[in-house]
Parts: structure tokens; sequence; C-alpha cells
């Protein structure tokens, strides 16, 4: 530790404290998290989870632990710095972000997402105060404390996350949750970036259920029988009745494409959440640059056009997804959003790009620039490539008549919160 210089605490909590410190040779500024655990082997350090996963993890949006020291058999984490976190950009920011700037801000948040999913890991802990920026530029997942692997066997822990950012399952005690959590919590903190306030403040687990019934209505039986399964188990009667509120009187300013988003990361059956690979290529993104669809490479062992998601599936189901893929064409389960069936990539002939010579297929066309395209703040798509759909009435939850009843200002103004340290601490 005599290598930094320590400048100033930045917080302290149940497990640890943080520092800014500044490397003596280089002049990096870098947050120092020390355990307040005695660690007296390597082994027993190596083999925390936050340690196991970030060593796995490398991306430029989820944060980088630069090096782990154990002295005097005390544990140092020694973590790249970030100056704020996204609760605080929200709060200290006068006028609401322009959705530009939100787009960004969640298009990073899911390419670590996908990353942190694609490697085996799921976070379990997404909130505000674990996401790290330095301004909206620039955002990193943090606190990967809570992390698990995707292939270890459940039951998992039944009290994980933050209360106002936790998933119907997992309110409901279910011991088999895995990574579509995270994108609930990422529909929550997606709503909360367009309002500025909590979307489901809850004073308790079953308050948290209230609020979450009478905004998205009650979970439909015939889709998710497994929610009220658990619920009879906990002797819970979840309501049967009571019409949603419109997302987009929930969630005011934001776009068509937003609230279909919005809604599809908040339904209630976590096999009907997109994962953080298919949010991507939603219509909310299609802003990027050219349409140009790269040759497949020769002797490549993986194919973009053939790759599954598999993300949402649990490890004992992963060879019966094989065995049904591999008899039957992928049906996407969000055609009626995105405005087509995943068809197999038609590649343009050399020279020609996907703008320009013959018309594509309407299916095709949504598939190649949804697969091949890169996000580009700022920059605009050529819509004609898209086949034109309504947009779902049951997606947004509203239909053209006014709602007649819907949740009070009450119910969703935002409770008060407690300004937490910068999140690197558990």
């Amino acid at each position: 530790m005599n290598r930094y210089i320590v400048l100033q605490q930045l917080g302290d909590g149940t497990y640890g404290s943080v520092a800014l410190a500044q490397r003596r040779d280089t002049g990096e500024k870098v947050a120092i998290k020390r355990m307040k655990r005695k660690y007296y082997s390597w082994d027993e350090a190596m083999n925390l989870r936050e340690v196991k996963s970030l060593k796995k993890l490398n991306h430029a949006n989820i944060v980088k632990l630069r090096e782990v020291i154990r002295e005097n058999d005390t544990l140092y984490f020694v973590f790249e710095y970030m100056r704020g976190n996204l609760y605080q950009l929200i709060r200290d920011t006068d006028a609401p972000f322009p959705e530009s700037v939100l787009r960004n801000i969640l298009y990073q948040v899911l390419q670590g997402l996908a990353h942190m999913h694609r490697h085996g890991f799921f976070h379990r802990d997404l909130k505000p105060e674990n996401l790290l920026c330095a301004g909206p530029e620039l955002v990193k997942i943090a606190d990967l404390g809570l992390a698990r692997e995707l292939r270890s066997r459940p039951p998992y822990t039944e009290y994980v996350s933050t209360r106002w950012y936790r998933a119907p399952e997992v309110l409901l005690r279910d011991p088999r949750y895995g990574a579509p959590i995270d994108l609930w919590a990422l529909g929550c903190i997606m709503a909360e970036l367009y309002t500025r306030r909590p979307l489901l403040p809850g004073h308790s687990e079953i308050d948290q259920l209230h609020k979450m019934c009478t905004l998205l209505g009650p979970p439909p039986r015939d889709r998710w029988p497994e929610g009220y399964a658990l619920a009879d188990a906990l002797r819970l009667r979840l309501p049967t009745g009571g019409a949603p509120v419109p997302l987009a009187r929930a969630v005011p300013g934001a776009s068509p494409p937003a609230l279909v988003l919005l809604a599809v990361l908040l339904r209630y059956p976590p096999r009907e959440r997109p994962t953080a690979a298919q949010a991507l290529r939603f219509p909310y993104f299609a802003v990027g640059a050219s349409l140009v669809v790269p040759a497949p490479v020769a002797n490549s062992r993986k194919s973009s056009c053939t790759r599954v998601e598999v993300e949402n599936v649990p490890p004992n189901g992963l060879s019966r997804l094989n065995k049904v893929s591999s008899e039957k064409s992928h049906h996407d389960q969000f055609a009626d959003i995105l405005g087509s069936v995943l068809a197999p990539l038609q590649y343009p002939s050399e020279g020609e790009s996907a703008q320009g010579g013959a018309p594509a297929a309407a299916g095709g066309a949504a598939r190649v620039y949804l697969g091949a395209s890169r996000y580009v703040a700022g920059a605009r798509i050529d819509t004609s490539l898209f086949r034109s759909v309504p947009m779902p009435v049951h997606t947004l939850h509203e239909a053209s008549a006014a709602v007649a009843s819907g949740v009070g200002a009450g119910s969703l103004a935002a409770a008060s919160r407690v300004d937490w340290a910068s999140k690197y601490l558990r």
C-alpha cells in the first residue's frame, strides 16, 4: 500500500470503507476499498465472488479492478476511479436529460450487462447507486459483491437487490431466478432516468408488490402460473382485477420506442423479458450508422446468423434448447416489436450496401440492420428499411380511450431517499 497516497475518505459501509487515493509513480487516481473482515490466505481472498467475477469481466462498461492487495491480513481492492454514480447525476441535474443522452446511458448499461451475462454472471443488485459515471458520457457497472454465476446451482439467496428495483419473482421468494432480474432492475432505472423519481418506491415487500400491481396491473395467471404458485406458498393473494396505468402517463416524456422497451423489461414472467443482447436490438436504439453488412469471415467458428440467445434459459434447459433450435427455425418472441421474424442474413454482393441495390425483404432488412448496426449518438437511419408496424396495445398498456381510474399522485410520488456513498461499498 505504500505505492498509494490516500487523499480522502469516500464512504464507509458494513463490509468495507472506500478512499480516494493516488499512485505515487504515475499520479493516477484510484478508489481503494478496504475490507473490514480479515483474510488469512490468498485462496480465501481470491475466492470472493467480486474478485472471481471482475477477473473474468473485462469491458468498457464494467468497472475495472486494478489489483488486489493483502497486507497484514487486510484485503484491499484497487479500482479505477469514477467521480460519481447515476443517482447523484439524476439528483444534481436541474432539468431532465434529453432522450438522446438517456439512450446513450442505457445503451452503455446494456452493453455491460450483455457482456456479463454472456460470460456467465448476473449482477443481482443493479440500481443507480451501483452505476458509476463520469458525467452522462461514460457509465460503468460496479459493486459486483452479489454477482452469481449463471451455471451455479440454485436455490439462490432470497434477499438480493434493493427493494425498489427487485423483480417480482425475487419478491415472491423464487429460489430459481436468473439473469432476467437484471433486466427488470434496468427497466426501473430507465423509468427513473425519465421521471427523476423512483418508479416503484415500496416501503416493504408487500407494499412493493402492491405498487407493482397498481401500476402494471395484476400478473397474467395464464402466462405466469408460477408467480401465483409462489404467492400461494407465501399465503399471499395477488390481485386479479384492475387495469394497468398507461406507461405514457407514468413515464411522461418517453417516446413510443422507449415505452415499448420499458414495457417488455417490466413483464412479469421472467422468460418474456428480453435478454440484454435482444434489448440492444430494439428500435429505441436504432439510430446507428452505416447499414453495410460485412461478408462472412472464412473459417469462422461462430456465425452471427445462427447464434441463439440463451441468457434467460436455466442451465438444465440448455440441451433442450439446442435440440429444439436445431429442429426448427428460431422465432423471435419480440417480432411484433422489431417488425419481423428473425430470418437468415442476406449478405449484399461485393460493393453493394444494404441501402443500395435491390430492396431487401421486409423481414430480412430489419434482421440485417439490427444484427450488424453500431450505436452512434445523434445519427439517423433510413427508416424505409423497416416494415411499418402498429404499436402493440398490449405492450404499451394503453388504448386510445382515457383511463377511467389510475394511480394517484401519492402512489407515484418519490419517497425520500438516502444519499449513500460512492457505492464501491458492500
